[in-house]
């Protein structure tokens, strides 16, 4: 299984920024690779490149076989994309939409229309389909945006935060869907800022900082990466909090960190419920009043925090680059 998106060393520069700093990237046939960063990090600006959008000033990148800058004609006709905004044109329907892009990608006149019917069907547009779709809502407008970028049924799709701002019901619908495309063979690669989107989707997640790849790996090795897992605790008083961090430090493998406004400790353990259970019993010698005990592996959200330093719940009013 030979790589269908690859990436070396791509460098891109915006005045005095630099959006990528040298970013590599490997994405095998019929995979998820799921780019996972803070905004400002080069995850819009790498999908751009790859997508022939935009030219960058160094390195080189191919995708199904072409390089995006020489072969950037011949690369449009085998991708789709989906933005971060839905491009579609609100003064026609649903139908119209994609039946137009059906002809800009020279499918023809019957195919085109077919190919529209069946896509509003697949996105649950049908209803829909020949309203004008400015009175789409917002999770509408995004499930047409994807399926435009499904009409010409590319072998390689690229997704940019597809979503971003869809309520929960929507973005299970999605995920559907995109997992029902990943099953057909096609090749994606994924931009989001939900790190259960990343885990459920991707087969393998490249973290990005700073324009370039910090972290690679399937979900699972990146949290190894973190370490084993924790001991969360809720105790009653900040008192109750000194103490049980005095009687579990022996039984850290790290720092206890304590939460002093909410009385919550994070323990990071090894040993499994046997710890637990050693844990418990220091707390019951100590006569500490728990609220609440856990033991839990770390999630992506503990990856994103120890590799970039930031939380990973970013304000979707900042702009990527």
């Amino acid at each position: 299984m030979g790589n269908v998106i690859t990436a070396e060393g791509l460098v891109k520069r915006y005045g005095s920024v630099v959006a990528l700093d040298g970013l590599d990237l490997e994405v095998p046939e019929g995979t998820v690779m799921g780019l996972l960063g803070p905004n400002g990090a080069g995850k819009t600006t790498a999908v751009r490149v790859l997508t022939t959008l935009l030219e960058a000033d160094g390195g080189r990148a191919s995708v199904a076989g072409l390089d995006v800058r020489t072969q950037a004609r011949e690369l449009r006709g085998r991708i789709g994309l989906s933005g971060q905004y839905a491009a579609v044109d609100e003064a026609l329907t649903g139908f119209e939409n994609l039946d137009m892009i059906g002809r800009l990608y020279h499918l023809g006149r019957r195919r085109s229309r077919e190919r529209a019917r069946e896509l509003l069907a697949r996105f649950d547009l049908e209803e829909a389909g020949d309203r004008p779709v400015k009175g789409y809502s917002g999770g509408m407008r995004r499930r047409l945006d994807l399926a435009g970028a499904l009409v010409a049924e590319p072998p390689v799709l690229f997704l940019d935060e597809p979503t971003t701002g869809l309520d929960p019901r929507s973005r299970l619908g999605m995920w559907e869907v995109i997992s029902e495309l990943v099953a057909g063979g096609t090749t994606l690669l994924l931009t989001t800022q939900y790190l259960e989107e990343a885990d459920r989707l991707a087969d393998r997640i490249a973290v990005i900082d700073r324009g370039r790849v910090i972290a690679l790996g399937t979900a699972d090795e990146l949290k190894d990466q973190v370490g084993g897992e924790r001991l969360e605790l809720a105790l009653g008083t900040a008192a109750d909090a000194a103490t049980a961090s005095r009687a579990l430090a022996p039984l850290a493998v790290g720092e206890v960190v304590v939460d002093e406004r909410s009385h919550r400790l994070l323990v990071p353990v090894a040993g499994g419920a046997q710890v637990l259970v050693e844990a418990v019993r220091r707390l019951d010698a100590e006569s500490v009043k728990v609220l609440d005990v856990g033991l839990r592996r770390p999630t992506l959200d503990d990856v994103f925090l120890a590799l970039t330093g930031r939380a990973a719940e970013l304000d979707e009013s900042e702009g990527d680059r």
